[in-house]
């Protein structure tokens, strides 16, 4: 099978309602366009320079997610353009992100970043730091970011119980700041990003409605072969 062949196959087992989300990164404009003239238009990219070459390139109507830690410098270069910022894990990130979109004219779609899994590789807020962000009158009054949701990361375990712990803490969160912060955040309050290629049926079984999935449709990444950005 391709790419394009292992997409339509997952396609079909994800509910309506929950995106798709094709994690491009390392990965050759060719793939994304095998993907494209399936019907895939969601990609996710973690360097801002590779997925800026690809906006650059590549179709137009595709909508690009930013899914990797985000440098506040970089965000000048992908503000007017990108689809979806999942990974904002700051106050101070998300007032440069709400700076640069203010410049460009336009609103940029963004999900808080949750820290629940255990590693300390992940970033994330946790509760206290949620609350917060949430409470804070300067994160309140940003009028150029759109905050959608939240996105999480499941430790990286093959315990099925831990996960299904951690993911249902996320949709939990979800809840919370719904109910108790539904005037900061607005109506658009309505996306849980997580779930990757190995939890990703858990992920959606637990609320997830984008799931961010590169291996099980591209294969494994030769990292050999890629250029650090």
């Amino acid at each position: 099978m391709n790419c394009a062949e292992r997409y339509l196959e997952i396609k079909k087992t994800i509910p309506e309602g929950v995106t798709l989300l094709a994690v491009s990164k390392t990965w050759p404009k060719e793939d994304i366009m095998m993907l494209y003239n399936v019907g895939c238009r969601d990609f996710g990219e973690n360097k801002v320079q590779e997925m800026t070459d690809k906006y650059n390139d590549l179709p137009k109507d595709i909508r690009w997610h930013q899914i990797g830690h985000l440098q506040t410098n970089k965000i000048k270069y992908i503000a007017s353009w990108v689809y979806m910022i999942h990974s904002v894990d700051s106050l101070k990130l998300a007032a440069e992100i709400n700076k640069q979109a203010a410049k460009n004219s336009c609103v940029v779609n963004c999900l808080l970043q949750l820290k629940v899994a255990e590693e300390e590789t992940k970033f994330g807020f946790d509760i206290s730091e949620l609350k917060q962000l949430l409470a804070d009158n300067a994160f309140a009054n940003f009028s150029s970011i759109r905050i959608c949701g939240i996105m999480g990361m499941a430790t990286n375990t093959d315990n099925v119980d831990e996960i299904r712990k951690e993911f249902a803490e996320v949709k939990s969160l979800f809840d919370y700041i719904r109910a108790n912060y539904g005037q900061t955040v607005g109506e658009e309050f309505s996306q849980i990003s997580m779930g990757m290629s190995g939890d990703y049926p858990i992920a959606i079984e637990c609320g997830s409605t984008i799931v961010r999935v590169g291996s099980t449709i591209f294969g494994q990444r030769d990292y050999s072969k890629h250029q650090p950005q």
